[in-house]
């Protein structure tokens, strides 16, 4: 049925998947400043499609998050990470960009490394 993908309408905005937003211990309202600014930073980037962040807490790791973005990197969607304490580690190839264009500096974007 993939085949049937060109059928549906392209999306207007982004979506955003989160990942482990409720045990991560970040207040709720810092949560929807990230959200609000990752969605907006999208925008402004002309991104309209499926992204996906991670609030990832090294101090109480789920390994069931290294096994999402093992799977999400597969789709070439955008995948972000907010650091709850440090940042997860990845298969070979892969690094975090630290996004210094938010206040915090605890979130970053998964990106190929060069020559891999």
């Amino acid at each position: 049925m993939k085949f049937l993908n060109f059928l549906k309408p392209k999306p207007t905005q982004p979506t955003i998947e989160s990942y482990a937003q409720h045990s991560c211990g970040v207040p709720q309202e810092q949560i929807q400043l990230v959200m609000e600014w990752l969605f907006a930073s999208l925008m402004a980037a002309g991104y309209a499609g499926k992204s996906h962040i991670i609030w990832y807490d090294s101090d109480n790791p789920d390994p069931s998050l290294e096994q999402t973005v093992k799977k999400v990197m597969k789709r070439d969607e955008p995948i972000f990470l907010y650091r709850c304490a440090r940042t997860m580690p990845l298969p070979q190839g892969y690094y975090w960009r630290m996004m210094t264009e938010h206040p915090l500096s605890r979130i970053y974007q998964l990106e190929i490394k060069d020559g891999e």
